[in-house]
C-alpha cells in the first residue's frame, strides 16, 4: 500500500512538474527582451522603436521587456526570451562574462535580431560580429535609395514591392559573413555614398552557433516605426528569431 501511494505522489509531483516547464517554455516563447544599450552613437529613434516594437507585441500577442542594462546579460534571465532585439546598439555594451552568458544563450537555441546600427557594436568580440554577420564601416547623408528584395518568399519581405524605394541612412559593411541568406540588398546607383558593389546586402538571416540571427539595417529614422512596410519586415525578422515559422 505504501509502495501504491509513493507511486501516486511521485506520479503527481512528476506531472505538476511537467506542466510548470511546459509553462515556462510557453512563456519564454512569447517573450522577447529589447537591448538598447549604447557606449558610442546614440539614435534618437531608439524610444519610439522600442515603442513600436510594444505595439508589435501588443498586435502579435508576445511580451516585451526592454532594457539598457547589460547586467541583465546572464544566462539565467536570457533563457527566459524567445529572441533579443540588438536595437541600434553602439560601441563595447557586454563585459567578458555577458558575452559568454550572450553565446551560452545563442547556443542553446536562442534568437537574435539586430537593428540598424546593431551593426556598430562590439568590434572586438570576434563571435558577435558572426552573429549579426557584418559589421558597420560608414554612411553618406541620410537620402532616398532603391532596394532590391532578394528573397520575395520570406516572412519578413514577401509583402513587399521587388523595388522599394525609401528613404534611411544607408550603411556600407566590412567582414560580411559567407554564409548570410541575403533578403534585401541595395541599388548603389539610387544613391550616392554606397561603397560595397554589387552586392550590397541590406538585410539578411542565418542559423548561427545553435540559435537563429536575422539583421535589417533599415531604422535609423523615427518615420521608420510609423511605417507599415518597415514594421511587417521587422515583425517578419522577429518571427524567424522566435522560431515561430518562417526560414
Amino acid at each position: 500500500m505504501k509502495k501504491t501511494r509513493f507511486a501516486c505522489h511521485l506520479k503527481i509531483v512528476l506531472t505538476l512538474f511537467a506542466l510548470v516547464s511546459f509553462t515556462l517554455v510557453s512563456l519564454a516563447k512569447n517573450k522577447i527582451l529589447v537591448f538598447s544599450k549604447t557606449a558610442g552613437y546614440h539614435h534618437k529613434s531608439i524610444d519610439v522603436g522600442i515603442k513600436a516594437i510594444q505595439d508589435l507585441g501588443a498586435k502579435y500577442h508576445f511580451d516585451v521587456d526592454s532594457t539598457t542594462d547589460s547586467t541583465r546579460f546572464v544566462y539565467s534571465n536570457l533563457k527566459k526570451y524567445a529572441a533579443v532585439i540588438f536595437l541600434s546598439t553602439t560601441g563595447d555594451v557586454l563585459n567578458d562574462e555577458q558575452q559568454k552568458a550572450f553565446e551560452q544563450y545563442i547556443q542553446s537555441g536562442g534568437g537574435f535580431v539586430g537593428v540598424h546600427a546593431a551593426t556598430d557594436t562590439e568590434y572586438g568580440w570576434p563571435w558577435f560580429g558572426k552573429l549579426v554577420g557584418a559589421y558597420f564601416v560608414k554612411h553618406p547623408k541620410i537620402q532616398e535609395a532603391v532596394l532590391v528584395i532578394n528573397d520575395s518568399t520570406n516572412i519578413a519581405t514577401k509583402h513587399l514591392p521587388h523595388l522599394w524605394k525609401r528613404t534611411d541612412e544607408w550603411y556600407n559593411f566590412k567582414d560580411i559573413q559567407s554564409d548570410l541568406h541575403v533578403l534585401i540588398s541595395i541599388d548603389e546607383t539610387s544613391y550616392s555614398g554606397g561603397t560595397n558593389g554589387a552586392n550590397h546586402p541590406m538585410a539578411w538571416y542565418h542559423n548561427f552557433d545553435g540559435g537563429r540571427a536575422f539583421y535589417t539595417e533599415l531604422g535609423h529614422t523615427d518615420e521608420s516605426y510609423s511605417d507599415p512596410l518597415y514594421l511587417q519586415h521587422l515583425w517578419g525578422g522577429l518571427q524567424y528569431a522566435m522560431g515561430k515559422k518562417g526560414k
